[in-house]
């Protein structure tokens, strides 16, 4: 079950809006069940910009659009039983797989396997523009939802409101260049490691052994079965997968270069902007990832904002490990900017 923490305006404002969206969707959210063949069944594609994006459309065309946004190392199936909720309350579901993941491809050979954090925002507003979606909910996890994040705060009227897992996460090189506790950098091993020509090759070739070992530390308390990682993990074969990965990595401690094009938004994005757009931060109670505290970026969101605390063993992936605690968020959010 999710606690509900903090709002900006007023906690009987915001239980207002969620009984408004109770009686629009809530209500069948409790008897939706899907599985994730049902979800995705006949994945779309489109040129977007850099990419040619493998996306799930699900739920009426006519419905109002919520863009959900995977993480690393997880894929689109994070959202496998949030998309039909959210589809059954009459939204229109999109969610794509990011660069480098599942069927996503880059358009040229001759793009740069660019992976830091204003390319991954500049390819949701690709996608939009050639979905021809103006305006839209936006929620995410890890990579995801600093991706939301981005969007939310340099294109805001692209967003109509925002379902964060871990809050704010926009950051910097700069910012990045200062040390943290022993513990905390501990928790970061990975990103050292990355760091190093053996760390990538030893990505190569384990990415699926890895990808198994971060999903087991960062959600302690998921008794994830096999095939419900092997389905996942399918999307970590995309031959650009590795390459993203690390230059992630490497481009947040300054050890790989980003691309001329994106500078203007990443000095905007050091600057920590504040985010107006109507806001749901969600944690679960054993998030094992590196993870801020809820208190260090409520300020963060300027406009109507709340957060949820999520309960009974929920980790680092909890669109996949707590789908309508998710969902009703998404729904929440939507009502808040209504």
């Amino acid at each position: 079950m999710s606690a509900l923490l903090t709002d900006r305006r007023s906690l009987l404002g915001f239980a207002a809006v969620a009984g408004v969206a109770s009686q629009v969707g809530l209500p069948r959210l409790a008897r939706a069940a899907a599985s994730s063949v049902e979800a995705w069944s006949g994945l779309q594609r489109i040129a977007a910009g850099d990419l040619s994006i493998e996306y799930a459309d699900v739920g009426p065309r006519s419905g109002k659009p919520v863009i959900l946004l995977h993480g690393w190392p997880y894929d689109i199936h994070a959202f496998a039983e949030v998309a039909p909720l959210l589809a059954r309350a009459g939204y229109r579901v999109i969610v794509p797989f990011l660069r480098g993941y599942g069927g996503t491809v880059f358009r040229s050979a001759d793009t740069p396997r660019n992976a830091q954090q204003a390319a991954l925002g500049r390819d949701v507003i690709a996608l939009m523009d050639a979905l021809k979606i103006p305006r839209a909910v936006i929620g995410g996890f890890d990579w995801g939802a600093r991706t939301a994040n981005i969007v939310a705060a340099l294109w805001p009227d692209r967003c109509q409101a925002m379902v964060s897992v871990s809050g704010y996460l926009i950051g910097s090189q700069k910012a990045n260049e200062a040390p943290l506790p022993p513990a905390a950098e501990l928790a970061w091993w990975y990103q050292f490691y990355f760091a190093t020509e053996r760390g990538r090759l030893g990505y190569e070739r384990n990415r699926h052994d890895f990808a198994k070992l971060i999903w087991r530390t960062a959600s302690p308390k998921w008794e994830f079965d096999d095939a419900t990682f092997d389905r996942s993990a399918k999307s970590l074969d995309n031959p650009d997968h590795v390459a993203i990965t690390i230059h992630n990595y490497r481009w947040r401690l300054g050890l790989a270069q980003g691309e001329a094009r994106f500078d203007d938004l990443e000095r905007r994005l050091a600057q920590g902007p504040a985010i107006a757009v109507p806001t749901i931060t969600m944690e679960g109670d054993a998030n094992g990832a590196p993870h801020p505290d809820p208190a260090a970026y409520a300020a963060k969101f300027t406009g109507r904002y709340a957060h949820r605390l999520v309960s009974g063993g929920i980790g680092h992936n909890l669109p996949q490990e707590a789908p309508k605690d998710f969902a009703d968020a998404v729904l929440q959010a939507a009502a808040l900017s209504a």
